[in-house]
């Protein structure tokens, strides 16, 4: 350790994931992680089509850009997606745990309408009922749904500044659960962090208050077994995150370091977030 520093702080670039199971890729500006993550989800699609099944992917929103991209590659090449099945890992809240509504300016469900469906030929869209989000009235239909479809190709996702991954939060200060519990966590209904709510908030200008604090969530329990893990970090502040799910320890802590458990996972970064992060007062 270094000035007090952790040790996975201090990890160059050209080191991140040595050691570890989890394959590092570092690709260029945010406009290249876009591209990269729209090929990466059209490949799962096309396989599974070759293997001659449909695919079903769990997505984020966040990273968001690639949706714009992989609906023109559908489009162009006249790809027939109606049986392909996206479950969204998760979605806003109101107090009263019912969905944001679709025109709520933070709605994943309206965002991806707009930034997805919405930009594919009818023809070729995949059918309303295919296009899943976790039910906060019924969070076990999403595991029982999965089950039925024969598990899950790939997840694709972002990463949160406690770690998070999908809105699966850490422990509170204090709060001690362990790997195997928090593995085991359920698609379900819970209270955002501040840390996520603060972070979250720079999409509407800083406001805090404009962020909801109840959401749900695809749990930790699918994620992790899904087949294939893939999840990409295009934000700069990113950079220390990505050393800790990586060469920190494994714990609840830090729910992504559980990639690590993951037999095939792997981790795609800018080379912004790949750069040591610069943590010297200025």
């Amino acid at each position: 350790m270094s000035a007090d520093l952790p040790d996975y702080l201090l990890v160059p670039a050209e080191q991140l994931g040595r050691g570890t199971p989890v394959t590092v890729r570092i690709l260029g500006d945010m406009a290249s992680i876009a591209r990269d993550l729209a090929d990466a989800m059209l490949g799962e699609i096309l396989a599974a089509r070759a293997a001659g099944r449909a695919a079903t992917l769990i997505v984020p929103v966040g990273p968001v850009d690639q949706f714009p991209l992989l609906a023109a590659s559908i489009n162009a090449t006249r790809l027939d997606c109606r049986d392909v099945m996206l479950v969204n890992m998760d979605e806003y809240l109101t107090d009263d745990d019912q969905f944001v509504p679709p025109d709520h300016p933070l709605s994943f469900r309206g965002y991806m309408d707009r930034a997805f469906y919405d930009l594919l030929d009818p023809a070729l869209a995949p059918r309303p009922q295919h296009r899943v989000f976790p039910d906060p009235r019924d969070c076990g239909a999403l595991p029982r749904l999965l089950a039925e479809r024969g598990g899950v190709d790939a997840c694709f996702g972002g990463i949160g500044i406690n770690g998070h991954i999908a809105f699966n939060e850490p422990p509170e200060p204090g709060e001690h659960v362990s790997i195997e519990a928090f593995a085991a966590l359920p698609t379900r209904v819970l209270t955002l962090t501040r840390e996520t709510r603060t972070i979250n908030s720079v999409t509407v200008g800083g406001e805090i208050s404009l962020i909801p604090h109840r959401a749900v969530t695809v749990g930790m329990q699918e994620i992790l077994a899904a087949r294939r893990l893939r999840f990409y970090c295009n934000r700069p502040w990113q950079s220390a995150v990505a050393r800790r799910v990586l060469h920190g320890p494994i714990t609840a802590a830090c729910p992504a370091s559980l990639l690590r458990r993951h037999g095939d996972a792997t981790l795609t970064v800018a080379d912004y977030v790949a750069a040591p992060p610069n943590i010297r007062l200025r």
